[in-house]
């Protein structure tokens, strides 16, 4: 078998165009770039003014099946789709979000794309970036610490130490600091309570980062955050403490979107970074605007499954943005369909159709998912080596059942040529389908109840949901506050349809238990935390950080 680079391998060969001749490509002048270095450029806020009445170009949302360990590729299908795009002389760019370190130093690695579909500086991008995951961690950690010292200065709003709800974060997974208890030794050291710390992309910081029009929208947005409640039972706001001017401060570059290019020198927006499983998994909808006023098609992905990334990318930012996709991209690969229908990952590279065949529902049930937001779906099937004609066929006559295009993708190993087929298939449906019929699975007036129960029911497949009681107090307390009107942001497992891990395929006959609430109101939205679902991620026994390194030089290696 013949020696295949790394993923860092093939970037450090390339070498990066300038970025203000990327950002020439969108009609982005040098000017209106705030540069950080040859290659990173942030974007001043006068474009987004300046492109107001420019008509929006095509959105191409990528989304895939369920996650498995023998891989998808969402985001390198989204930069090749990219690059494909424009090889066939579309005028294309990518939006996607900011990695996080978590993942970076855990069990996943890099998250910049992969083979010769990825964006550039890699390195750069997926450790400190522009420092936007360092602003928003100490923005939430400043107001964690203003609302600590309002305790321990006299406690004038009277709050209940037990009943404050804003944890801290951090941008690393750290399981002992899941549960913690501060405040200790003595009267000077502040009040004694118990605590905790989340990952910063969980935060609903990062949340509003993702969702603010601008920088005004941005502060508003933090001034209606829940911090904590009174001993009487009132809610305690950031305003309410006088935090949200000194967050959005720290937050006033961080708001403002990022542009780097792909190895083919594909325009790319990269901006915010919340997950998909524990939170609403798009990148920011100010970059997404950009890309839509910049060029005729915008390819953007949305974290792990249909059933995660694309429902809240669809029901939440869509929603509030006023985006409707053009089409959607459904992502796939035949070793993870065939891990789906019961194949263990080491039998993954030999045929196997009895096994493919048990998977394919999966597939199945996330187009038809896509099909009930009334939006035309392609599948892209992510083409490993061991792939056989057999296997591509069957799925191919799936594919086609369903009424759904099909196309294979090679970019990993041939970057955009790899990409070509699937591009040309995404402009043929975007041309050739019927009017969008785009509507969302549920209204925004239904109940949390209703709207959690139709996410359930509509999308996992469910058949219904289940509360525990502190779900049932938390849901009484948002009905109190006035807050029904919320939009739902289901926190679940990215590893199956249903709230259990361990159920893989299409599973059925299942129910979803919601434990927990939280009010994110500032975001716009109350999480419902399902199964077993941690917001804070804990290492594995070999994370990745053991492979990386850096060289007298400052050349990093193991990055991926």
């Amino acid at each position: 078998m013949k020696n295949v680079p790394s993923d860092i391998e093939i970037a450090q060969a390339v070498k990066p165009k300038p970025i203000v001749e990327i950002a020439a490509k969108l009609g982005i002048s040098e000017d209106e770039l705030e540069l950080y270095g040859k290659y990173k450029a942030k974007i001043a806020p006068g474009v987004q003014k300046r492109l107001a009445d420019k008509p929006d170009g095509k959105l191409i949302l990528v989304t895939a099946i369920t996650p498995t360990p023998a891989g998808e590729g969402k985001t390198t299908t989204s930069v090749g789709l990219t690059d494909g795009l424009n090889r066939i002389g579309k005028r294309a760019c990518v939006a996607l979000r900011e990695p996080s370190l978590g993942p970076s130093f855990g069990i996943k690695g890099g998250a910049a794309g992969g083979g010769y579909a990825q964006v550039i500086p890699m390195e750069d991008i997926n450790l400190h970036f522009t420092g936007d995951l360092h602003a928003i961690t100490t923005a939430h950690n400043l107001c964690a610490a203003m609302l600590d010292n309002h305790l321990q200065q006299g406690n004038e709003l009277n709050i209940d130490p037990r009943r404050v709800v804003f944890r801290r974060v951090m941008d690393l997974n750290e399981r002992a600091l899941r549960n913690i208890v501060i405040g200790l030794g003595g009267r000077l050291n502040g009040v004694p309570r118990e605590s905790g710390f989340d990952i910063t992309v969980a935060s609903e910081v990062m949340a509003i980062l993702c969702l603010a029009r601008d920088l005004r929208d941005l502060k508003a947005r933090f001034s209606r955050m829940i911090l904590a409640y009174t001993y009487e039972g009132k809610p305690v706001t950031a305003a309410d403490i006088g935090a949200a001017g000194a967050m959005a401060a720290l937050m006033k570059d961080a708001i403002k979107p990022n542009l780097v290019q792909t190895l083919e020198g594909s325009p790319a927006f990269i901006h915010g970074g919340p997950f998909a499983n524990i939170a609403h998994g798009c990148n920011s909808i100010q970059a997404t605007r950009l890309g839509l006023k910049t060029a005729d098609y915008l390819v953007t992905e949305a974290g792990f499954g249909a059933d995660l990334g694309a429902e809240k990318f669809l029901d939440i930012k869509c929603r509030m943005a006023g985006l409707t996709p053009s089409a959607v991209v459904v992502v796939a690969t035949v070793r993870a369909l065939k891990m789906h229908g019961g194949l263990a990952k080491a039998d993954l590279g030999r045929e196997d159709l009895k096994a493919l065949a048990a998977g394919i529902p999966n597939l199945q049930k996330h187009i038809g998912n896509i099909q009930k937001y009334g939006l035309p779906v392609v599948v892209a099937i992510n083409r490993f080596p061991l792939d056989t004609e057999a296997e591509l066929a069957l799925v191919e006559e799936k594919c086609r059942e369903l009424g759904a295009s099909f196309a294979l993708s090679e970019v990993w190993e041939k970057g955009g040529e790899g990409g070509m087929a699937l591009a040309e298939k995404v402009v043929e449906t975007c041309e050739t389908s019927k009017p969008s019929e785009f509507k969302f699975i549920y209204d925004a007036a239904m109940s949390p109840k209703e709207k959690m129960n139709a996410i359930a029911r509509e999308i996992y497949g469910a058949d219904g949901v289940d509360f525990t009681a502190q779900a049932e107090k938390d849901l009484e307390l948002v009905h109190t506050l006035g807050l029904d009107n919320l939009l739902v942001c289901m926190a679940k497992t990215q590893y199956s349809l249903s709230d259990d891990a361990a159920k893989l395929g299409r599973p059925s006959g299942f129910r979803i238990t919601v434990r927990e609430v939280r009010i994110s109101a500032g975001a716009g939205f109350i999480v419902a935390i399902t199964g077993a679902i941690m917001t804070m991620p804990g290492l594995p026994k070999k994370p990745a950080a053991l492979s990386i390194d850096v060289d007298e030089n400052g050349k990093i290696s193991g990055l991926f």
